[in-house]
């Protein structure tokens, strides 16, 4: 019989408190959880115990197995990221973060082009850009663990044996096991080492609940809001915070190699963004792949009726929709009309009715339930 820790009790008091539906598959996932927790309560414990090598202010580091972290992965909308900010809210360490995989690869990636940069006859950038990180944080939380690019794919092997030996403990929720991570990327190969370094160091756990939650979620209250306005944008922050489960939000850059798209507000794989930001700019198919491959639900504010001279913005606006719908991303938005009358005449007026048909489509129920087809890894 499991005992309960302090993530598994948070979990039951939101139960008892009829804030999340009792899930065996939840309440095992929180068991694990717990584990991590009593690791690093027992490695704080240990350092902070008297004797000549606190007196001397050195650290002895953590073993493999006092450092050792958690891999959660499942089928979208099952709670992994609601438990995961449950235990990084709870963790008994003073340097802790929680980052979207996404984010902390571009800020890698960053690191590393500023070391070169600044020590052009240094070599190898990567125990630089790992002993910094070490600095920052002995506990690294990722949420929406995905890898899609070469670029990615080649240095995480190196980087995260560096950080686990240095005894940084990692937590990572993930839609795939480790073994089906960059499945058909090029050059795949190079990758296995990283894969069989997560399952050695790592421990596995797969959250398999039933229930999609946040499909649940979806349906149970409309997705297109008319007019524009207070009333809509207010219904769009209330569904918002809903799918992302009170999960922090922030600002995320999809890097598009030499051009990038700001979202303005991106958490546990949902992405909000402006019309005016998608379709006024200039923004092309790549953008919008890309952003279709790596959320699986898309809140978009504002879109408005549009005169038959803004031909630019219904290419885009019709190319976002396309790319959008063959990934069978979530589309929630505010709109000044529905579907149909967003674009009645002008150039691209018949084009846009396959817009509208996907439009309607993209509201059903059947469409909602199907799942996430994100591209293939980018440089495949």
């Amino acid at each position: 019989m499991q005992i309960s820790g302090p993530v598994s009790q948070r979990y039951q008091a939101l139960v008892q408190q009829g804030q999340v539906n009792q899930d065996d598959a939840q309440t095992r996932a929180a068991f694990a959880l717990d584990r991590v927790y009593a690791r690093l309560e027992a490695q704080g414990d240990a350092s902070n115990k008297g004797g000549w090598l606190s007196r001397l202010r050195i650290r002895k580091r953590p073993s493999p197995q006092q450092s050792r972290g958690l891999y959660i992965y499942g089928e979208v909308g099952r709670g992994k990221s609601m438990l995961m900010d449950m235990f990084v809210e709870m963790a008994p360490v003073a340097k802790k973060r929680r980052v979207h995989f996404h984010a902390f690869m571009q800020e890698t990636h960053a690191r590393i082009h500023a070391y070169r940069r600044d020590h052009p006859k240094s070599g190898d950038p990567m125990p630089a850009v790992a002993k910094a990180l070490a600095r920052e944080t002995s506990l690294l939380c990722f949420d929406e663990f995905q890898v899609k690019d070469i670029a990615d794919a080649s240095i995480l092997g190196r980087l995260f044996a560096l950080l686990l030996d240095a005894g940084i403990v990692v937590i990572a929720t993930s839609n795939r096991h480790p073994d089906d991570l960059y499945k058909g990327g090029l050059n795949r190969h190079r990758f296995m080492p990283f894969i069989e370094l997560m399952k050695a160091r790592l421990d596995i756990h797969e959250l398999s609940a039933e229930t999609d939650y946040r499909l649940a979620r979806l349906q149970a209250a409309p997705v297109w809001f008319t007019p524009c306005g207070p009333r809509s944008r207010k219904a769009l922050d209330e569904r918002f915070d809903t799918l992302t489960q009170g999960v922090a939000a922030a600002p995320l850059t999809l890097d598009l190699k030499g051009r990038s798209l700001a979202i303005p507000k991106a958490a546990g794989g949902v992405a909000r963004l402006s019309f005016a930001e998608l379709c006024v700019e200039a923004r092309g198919a790549p953008d919008y792949l890309a952003l279709a491959s790596q959320f699986h639900t898309v809140v978009i504010d504002a879109i408005p009726k549009l005169e038959p001279q803004k031909k630019n913005e219904a290419v885009r606006f019709v190319t976002l929709i396309d790319a959008l719908y063959e990934a069978k991303v979530k589309l929630l938005a505010s709109a000044d009309g529905e579907p149909q009358v967003l674009y009645p005449s002008g150039d691209e007026a018949f084009e846009f009715e396959r817009t509208v048909s996907r439009l309607m489509e993209m509201q059903s129920g059947d469409y909602l339930a199907l799942p996430h087809l994100p591209s293939k890894p980018l440089d495949s």
